[in-house]
């Protein structure tokens, strides 16, 4: 840690505080008087608020329907499994991998308001494609197949939310609204299961529209909610959004995006002095952590399903009551981090972060005796009554209505038997799978936000349109594994070789953290050394 530095308006190393605004007000608000009027401030930020409004919506759009996809899937296509069923989650991502530098490359060269309306349109007309599922006679799971990735093709404009971000923010600005951006998008990823759970009080018939064809259920019902989100986002680009650069100081500058008259020209720092050691990294770390949530959202109703007998509708309201609590405690988890990180800084928080993600997949290890209750058994023998964990959040007047009826066409519920692991595997007890939930919504919002927080203190003043490119890019194909190797490892070797492998992964990454640990420091402390050691 530098002493003392050369150059002027560099910031000894301290441990900016999560989501703090730079510098204290009395300074922030006559940085302003000088270089930018307040007008052009205050137009600046609402900008920006539409930014971090375009992310969450982006991120509500992924997780709306991840614990529906499965059961709804299961009913309108039975020859899917769950191996395709990784694919459809993969699927949002590949089109977000593959959208992402174009609408990068776009709005670098138009206006972003453009790239911004055409993604969004893009995910309102994927989303209202998946309402319409159920009408081709056959290959019904190929069209949601399509509708995800056209989705996902919608969600690339998250590199031209990052980049606008990165220019319109003066460098005491951009770490707080870099960590901002990763908690909106955190926050989405976490409370879109709170709107599927409202969505199944409709129930699976739930209403239809003859005119158009329209089935309104609780799997349809959250995409059109996310494609009437998506047309007040629209709206709000066009009412509020305004194209704004600024420099390092906050000084209004003209850019190849905007549309009036600025001012200045803004001095840009050679890409050499950016420690790509330390970016890269920080694109591992947040692969991982991306990685090791995509595999919770995309196991959680299989499991569930195949552990406690839970019927597809159960399934997808418990698992949405429970990610619903997670999404209380991540907001929590904001408020009190923001604290915490001027103690102990970003690094010792993403390192505790991934420690607490750690555990709660070690914990989801099955540990027991008892094996989970066996799918061919409740079809071939229907007068057992069926027992399961959900019997303890139901009145006991409510059991009789659990136990099958004595006929056939009752939902196989259970672990099935084309499934060999569920012969020899000890099911995952109810309250082990709530403690590991509680802990990976915990640990992932810590990680998410300490990610961007430090990425963004890494790259400094420089525009960081292509390294959030990369890291957009570095998110999108964790998404895009982290469901396909779930679904195959746990469909094929159970729960005890997908979570053993996990723990695996995110020891790796801890053993990273730890050898690039004094690396990742903020641009200015760095540059501050090179400067030092030169004087």
């Amino acid at each position: 840690m530098a002493a003392s530095v050369c150059g002027p308006g560099v910031a000894a190393e301290g441990w900016e505080p999560l989501l703090s605004q730079g510098e204290t007000a009395a300074a922030e608000e006559e940085s302003r008087d000088v270089v930018e009027t307040q007008d052009h401030y205050k137009s600046r930020w609402r900008s920006i608020w539409i930014m971090y409004l375009t992310m969450f919506l982006s991120s509500v759009g992924f997780s709306i329907v991840i614990m529906s996809v499965w059961p709804y899937l299961q009913k309108i296509d039975p020859t899917a499994d769950a191996s395709f069923l990784g694919w459809i989650i993969a699927s949002y991502s590949i089109g977000q991998m593959v959208a992402s530098p174009l609408f990068g490359l776009w709005s670098n060269y138009r206006p972003r308001r453009e790239p911004l309306v055409i993604s969004t349109a893009i995910s309102v007309a994927a989303n209202c494609l998946y309402a319409y599922v159920h009408i081709p006679h056959s290959h019904k799971k190929y069209y949601m197949l399509t509708a995800r990735a056209l989705v996902g093709f919608g969600a690339g404009n998250v590199a031209v939310v990052r980049s606008y971000i990165a220019g319109a923010t003066s460098l005491t600005e951009r770490t707080s609204a870099m960590a901002n951006t990763s908690a909106c998008q955190a926050i989405g990823f976490i409370l879109g299961p709170v709107f599927q759970t409202c969505f199944t009080l409709i129930g699976e018939e739930g209403i239809t529209w003859k005119l158009i064809r329209l089935q309104l259920n609780m799997y349809t019902a959250p995409v059109l909610f996310g494609a009437l989100l998506g047309v007040i986002n629209i709206i709000l680009i066009f009412a509020i959004f305004r194209e704004h650069q600024v420099d390092d100081l906050g000084r209004p500058f003209k850019s190849i995006n905007f549309e009036g008259e600025e001012s200045a020209v803004l001095d840009r720092d050679a890409e050499g002095t950016i420690d790509h050691v330390a970016v890269v990294a920080i694109n591992v770390l947040f692969f991982v952590i991306l990685f090791v949530f995509a595999v919770f959202e995309t196991i959680a109703t299989p499991l569930t399903m195949d552990m406690y007998s839970w019927t597809r509708k159960e399934a997808v309201f418990y698992n949405g009551i429970i990610l619903s609590a997670v999404g209380i405690e991540s907001v929590i988890v904001f408020m009190v981090v923001k604290t915490l990180a001027k103690k102990t800084g970003e690094r010792a928080i993403l390192h505790g972060g991934l420690v607490i993600v750690l555990v709660g997949f070690f914990i989801l290890l099955p540990w027991g005796k008892t094996l989970p209750n066996i799918q061919w058994q409740e079809i071939k023998n229907n007068s057992i009554p069926r027992t399961v964990s959900t019997e303890m959040l139901m009145p006991f007047w409510g059991l009789q209505e659990m136990q099958p009826p004595s006929n056939h066409t009752v939902e196989p519920v259970g672990c099935p038997v084309s499934q060999s692991w569920c012969l020899n595997t000890p099911m995952i007890y109810l309250a082990q799978y709530i403690s590991s939930d509680i802990l990976i919504g915990l640990g992932y919002p810590v990680c998410n936000v300490m990610s961007y927080t430090l990425y963004s203190k890494i790259l400094g003043p420089k525009p960081q349109g292509v390294y959030m490119g990369w890291l957009t890019a570095s998110g999108s194909g964790a998404r895009i594994l982290g469901p396909v190797f779930v679904s195959q490892i746990y469909t094929h070797l159970g729960p005890r070789w997908a979570f053993s492998l996990i723990c695996a992964i995110v020891v790796v990454s801890l053993l990273l953290l730890e050898i690039v640990y004094k690396r990742l420091i903020a641009f200015s402390v760095r540059y501050g050394r090179m400067q030092e050691e030169t004087c």
